[in-house]
């Protein structure tokens, strides 16, 4: 059962979501516009602002293109190809996400060039990625899995009275897959692609490492070095215009895009194809793409360490690894808090307040997080200057940015867990307060877990909010890695970069296997029992 108006103490959290993200970008804009005319004139229409324009986006398209060839063939082999283990595919396609980007980056240009491991270890002076190509290398090694995560959830959840249909009317299966498969597809791609798409357009680290200038990389350069505010608040309102129009782009996409079953019964899984002949190139390909987004950058990083020298990089190991993990921890209690109340009201409830509320759990992560760090400390400066630096305000900003991670994985377990028990409840004398403790929250306690997750991780890995807005003295695996990398001390980031691994790698495993629990044999239906060949 839905409802049209929520209480006004479900729609306070969804208020102050909207009033923590635009407060601080509107503070941005009076920043940018608080010089002379003739300098803002200088400032809006210089020649590098289009040459950063054209930068950006460019990587974007490339970054959406390499990803689509990388996540495509992996998902269709893991979802739907008899390839085995199907397993190690799915890890595959997982796992680099736990490889923060600049881990990649530092990682990449440790191996390669002389005197790096590969040279060293091999005799391979393999060259050191620079520029557009090694930012698109290394965007798409650790990118690729927001587009795959999407495919293989829409290849196995496709009806297969789709293709057959297809293959009855004569279609070939390279014919079906373009004309019934891709189509099909497209909602699971805009979803992913616009997630890439945002990550790209908010990424400073690695383009800064690869020397390739984009607004992020500009904007963090101006702010740190040149200490130019108004112009680096100008570089941030031209991102944000960057960002809405890829926002703007994907909803018009979206937009009277259905995905329906075509077969009103019980689902059963699609056809398996038989790769034959393909599978020693299948392997290949799996192969590949295991070596250079995670053999070659874990080996790197291990290889490096072994040969730390500098006593300061162990010492501060432990306290990094301690204040990352409290403060992720932290943030994610934050979060989950916050996005609970939103993910009700977008389950339970329609009409314009579910509406407002979904808007404004996104409007955080849309807004790239250096854009929004620049904000914030022009917000905290200006209104309240004791809270700049300070950890109310880092956790904050992780909060506000993070929400809509914690918001999916919720609003999935309520619409899952009906809402007649509630009413039951409610029926049998409980109030409000009881019906959510000892009703609600133990049905949606696996998606209050997975959101906790997702946030934790993304806080761990996150980098330009606490460059910007961090207390003087909080280090953390993430800064350490960033300013040990920058100093070109790959031994001392060592340390620091197997510990943001590691601990990725086990959150991410956590994740996965919440949201992909262990079908018993039993269940297992006839999609075996007819395949397809290529």
């Amino acid at each position: 059962m839905t409802y049209r108006r929520p209480p006004l103490a479900l729609l306070l959290p969804a208020v102050l979501t909207v009033l923590g993200v635009l407060l601080p970008l509107s503070y941005l804009v009076l920043r940018a516009l608080g010089a002379e005319w003739t300098e803002l004139r200088e400032i809006v229409f210089r020649w590098r602002n289009v040459q950063l324009f054209g930068n950006t986006v460019l990587l974007t398209v490339a970054v959406l293109v390499t990803t689509t060839l990388v996540a495509l063939p992996l998902a269709f082999l893991s979802a739907r190809s008899d390839f085995r283990p199907r397993s190690v595919l799915l890890l595959l396609g997982v796992l680099p996400l736990a490889i923060p980007g600049y881990v990649g980056a530092y990682a990449l240009i440790a191996a390669s060039g002389p005197g790096g491991a590969l040279d060293t270890l091999l005799g391979l002076a393999w060259p050191g990625p620079s520029g557009f190509w090694g930012a698109l290398g290394v965007l798409t090694l650790f990118t690729f899995p927001y587009l795959f995560l999407n495919l293989h959830a829409a290849l196995r959840a496709q009806d297969p009275a789709l293709e057959d249909a297809a293959r009855l009317l004569g279609r070939s299966p390279i014919q079906t897959f373009r004309k019934v498969t891709l189509p099909y597809l497209r909602p699971a791609w805009l979803s992913g692609a616009l997630l890439i798409a945002l990550h790209v357009l908010g990424d400073f680290s690695v383009v800064s490492l690869m020397r390739y200038p984009t607004f992020s990389a500009a904007i963090y350069q101006q702010y740190t070095a040149a200490y130019d505010r108004v112009y680096s608040a100008w570089l941030a309102l031209l991102l944000l215009l960057v960002t809405a129009a890829a926002l703007w782009l994907e909803a018009r996409l979206m937009r009277n895009l259905h995905v329906s079953r075509v077969s009103p019964g019980g689902a059963r899984e699609p056809r398996r194809v038989q790769l034959g002949r393909l599978t020693p190139l299948a392997w290949i390909f799996a192969a590949t793409l295991a070596g250079a987004a995670l053999v070659v950058p874990l080996g790197t990083i291990v290889y490096w360490m072994r040969l730390e020298t500098n006593p300061f990089a162990w010492a501060g190991l432990w306290e990094a690894a301690r204040t990352a993990l409290g403060a992720a921890a932290l943030a994610a209690f934050t979060t989950t808090l916050l996005a609970f109340p939103l993910a009700y009201i977008g389950s339970r409830y329609r009409g314009r307040w579910a509406r407002v509320t979904e808007r404004a759990a996104y409007l955080g992560y849309a807004t790239p997080p250096l854009a929004f760090a620049l904000a914030l400390v022009f917000f905290s400066l200006q209104v309240a200057p004791p809270l700049y630096q300070t950890l109310p305000l880092l956790i904050a900003a992780y909060t506000l940015h993070f929400v809509a991670e914690a918001v999916g994985p919720l609003r999935s377990s309520l619409n899952t867990a009906t809402p007649r028990l509630e009413e039951a409840a409610r029926v049998l004398g409980l109030s409000a307060g009881r019906t959510l403790t000892r009703v609600t929250l133990p049905l949606i306690r696996p998606g209050l877990l997975v959101s906790a997750a997702f946030v934790f991780l993304s806080v761990l890995k996150e980098l330009p909010l606490t460059l910007l807005l961090s207390p003087i003295g909080f280090e953390t695996l993430a800064r350490n890695v960033w300013t040990y990398t920058e100093e070109a001390q790959y031994a001392s980031a060592a340390p620091y970069a197997l510990a943001l691994a590691v601990s990725g790698a086990l959150l991410t495993l956590l994740i996965l296997r919440r949201d992909h629990p262990r079908r018993p044999a039993s269940s297992a239906g006839p999609a075996d029992s007819s395949r397809g060949r290529l």
